[in-house]
């Protein structure tokens, strides 16, 4: 899928669409799920429907439904920029005199 190509809505559409999938996946009402993430019903018919909530909404329902998993895309592995690598090589290395 090219997600470079879709909009901001469409996206949202499709976070909406996994999140409400899992959650009947795992046989749950909305009621449940909200008041188990701290949100209401409505605010997660929203997220479910694609509309704008808060990032923290969707980490909390996320949690909730045990998806916290599709976040493992986000990792980055910590580079050392060129310079800092040069300055910690110059720390490592002692003249023997």
């Amino acid at each position: 899928m090219n997600w470079q190509n879709k909009s901001d809505k469409e996206l949202s559409e499709r976070i909406g669409q996994f999140i409400r999938q899992t959650r009947i996946n795992q046989k749950r009402k909305q009621e449940e799920v909200a008041n188990t993430a701290g949100i209401s019903r409505s605010t997660l018919s929203l997220l479910e429907r694609g509309e704008s909530v808060s990032l923290s909404t969707l980490l909390q329902v996320l949690r909730v439904l045990d998806a916290l998993y599709v976040l493992d895309s986000f990792q980055a592995e910590e580079e050392i920029s060129p310079i800092e690598y040069a300055r910690l090589s110059k720390k490592e290395r002692k003249r023997i005199r």
